[in-house]
């Protein structure tokens, strides 16, 4: 995975507006997506061709369509890469918490 592509992916507005519509419902078409952004259907293209390429967007061929689904592992590397050290205190925190509050009982 290209960290880069992906940051760069995910640094524009409009690019996370189409990763938003794939995450509320996937499979979209490029005319379904373009219905739902202020952009001639080239500039929706172009924004998937980044988010396909930093791998963020998979696409599959259905007759004539071609479907856009959401493919999250880019962020999920990213996540575990950066974010998830600092959640592992936090559940063992959690954890103990419960635990002590069980034995007050």
């Amino acid at each position: 995975m290209d960290d880069e592509a992906v940051f760069k992916a995910l640094a524009d507005r409009t690019r996370r507006h189409l990763l938003d519509l794939l995450f509320e419902r996937d499979g979209r078409t490029l005319s379904e997506l373009e219905s739902e952004v202020e952009m001639t259907r080239f500039g929706v293209m172009k924004h998937l061709k980044v988010l396909e390429e930093a791998g963020l967007v998979a696409t599959r061929r259905s007759g004539r369509e071609k479907l856009h689904f959401l493919s999250p592992v880019p962020i999920q590397l990213i996540h575990d890469r950066w974010i998830d050290k600092y959640t592992e205190h936090r559940i063992s925190a959690l954890a103990d918490l419960k635990t002590k509050l069980e034995k007050s009982e």
